[in-house]
């Protein structure tokens, strides 16, 4: 039958039962635009989250760590070669903590085209002077244009520069939680005891804070420079190399490859953060979940009112089927209307959902933990709308089989017989 014949007699169908045909696309527009606000705000949650870990982390971080020999002497002996040798209490070997020969080993990481970049650090155990109370406390010592540009050390800085690091000698970035405790202001001096015993002033350029009380209570940046002073070390001691790669997945790969060639020790970031991808990933599926729970229970009013109008349009599909209309044509109909109520009301769906993502994104978001997050954080990614409409369409092609099917079997002699 003619394509055209068949979305003309859908849609005076649909019209005639106007109000049962708004309830059932209102209950798709409702569903998507839960499904589109709820996925996108949710996954503005985790990416929030995860640049406020994974932007301030390395894919590899490259480090040496102090540990047992495992070659002890009696191991080496040819007497107890033969021997089973239990050995309990074994003191850790006087290695060393800096990564031995540290320019060739970054040397050789910029020239590998997996790695994006790199930056050196120096890390200082010190402690803060704060009067005559000395507060534990941790100094890193950072190429400051190289976390700028690779770990987004910027959006971390309340107030100050973190430039002024490597313009101004023997200066300090304090973290909030120090900075309060020590009750410095920028462009005042601080003064730390080294882990010689040293007391050392640094000037004060400026405050960031992470979102995470507990580091932001002990850590605090210098230069590299600087730091290397602190510890009274040469220019060639570099306690870790932080490496980001052009791809996030090779990282397990490449940090064995790493702690292999260059004698290191060697964390990636999917091992580190694994319980943390973990929560990301589940916050996303219940998303999902939710949004196509909604869809689902739309298809099922869908199908109750295609039901009924089957029920009440009898007579209308005896009529079609004496008049030359085949089982499929019907079912063509039917499936016309289920689809197009899908289509419609998914589409409504669809720039509702973004008009709340919109004012979401407006609401204002404010913490002192997170001073660098003003607003909600909401996710326009198309990805979720295509989703929407798809589903939309063919949980209503579902909903709408069944009743089509059965309509497709009327037979117009019983109908009319029964007049």
């Amino acid at each position: 039958m003619n394509q055209r014949l068949i979305i003309s007699i859908a849609r005076s169908l649909l019209l005639a039962r106007w109000r049962q045909t708004l309830v059932a696309a209102i209950g798709v527009t409702f569903s998507i635009a839960m499904f589109i606000t709820l996925l996108g705000f949710m996954n503005g949650l985790n990416d929030m989250l995860d640049d406020l870990v994974l932007n301030r982390t390395p894919h590899i971080r490259l480090f040496k760590e102090i540990k047992p020999n495992p070659d002890q002497p009696v191991n080496l002996s040819e007497s107890f070669a033969s021997s089973h040798n239990f050995i309990e209490s074994v003191k850790s070997s006087g290695g060393r903590l800096d990564i031995y020969n540290s320019g060739a080993v970054m040397q050789a990481i910029r020239a590998d085209d997996r790695a994006l970049g790199l930056a050196p650090r120096v890390v200082a155990p010190v402690l803060y002077n704060a009067g005559v109370v000395d507060i534990n406390g941790i100094v890193n010592g950072v190429d400051v244009v190289a976390e700028v540009s690779l770990f987004s050390f910027n959006d971390y800085i309340v107030a100050g520069k973190a430039i002024d690091l490597k313009n101004i000698p023997n200066s300090i970035l304090l973290g909030k939680g120090v900075a309060e405790k020590l009750q410095a202001d920028i462009g005042e001096t601080v003064f730390v005891t080294t882990s010689r015993g040293e007391q050392v002033p640094l000037k004060v350029v400026g405050f960031f804070q992470t979102g995470f009380m507990d580091f932001d209570k002990i850590q605090s940046y210098t230069s590299v420079e600087t730091a290397q002073k602190l510890m009274g070390k040469s220019a060639n001691y570099i306690t870790d190399i932080q490496i980001k790669l052009k791809d996030l997945n090779l990282a397990p790969a490449v940090a064995k490859e790493y702690a292999r060639i260059f004698q290191t020790d060697a964390e990636d970031i999917k091992s580190v953060n694994a319980q943390f991808e973990t929560g990301s990933f589940i916050r996303s599926l219940l998303s999902y979940v939710v949004g196509i729970t909604l869809l689902i229970v739309a298809g099922f009013g869908i199908y109750n009112i295609l039901n009924m109008m089957i029920y009440e349009k009898m007579d209308s599909i005896a009529i079609l089927k004496a008049t030359g209309f085949s089982g499929s044509d019907v079912r063509r109909i039917f499936l016309s209307i289920a689809v197009s109520i899908g289509f419609f009301g998914g589409a409504v769906g669809l720039a509702i959902g973004l008009v709340l993502s919109l004012l979401i994104d407006q609401i204002p978001f404010n913490t002192s933990a997170l001073p660098t997050i003003t607003t909600y954080p909401v996710n326009y990614d198309l990805v979720y709308y295509v989703i929407g409409i798809t589903f939309s369409i063919i949980t209503t092609f579902f909903a709408g089989y069944f009743p089509a099917r059965k309509a497709s079997k009327i037979d117009p002699v019983v109908i009319i017989r029964g007049k």
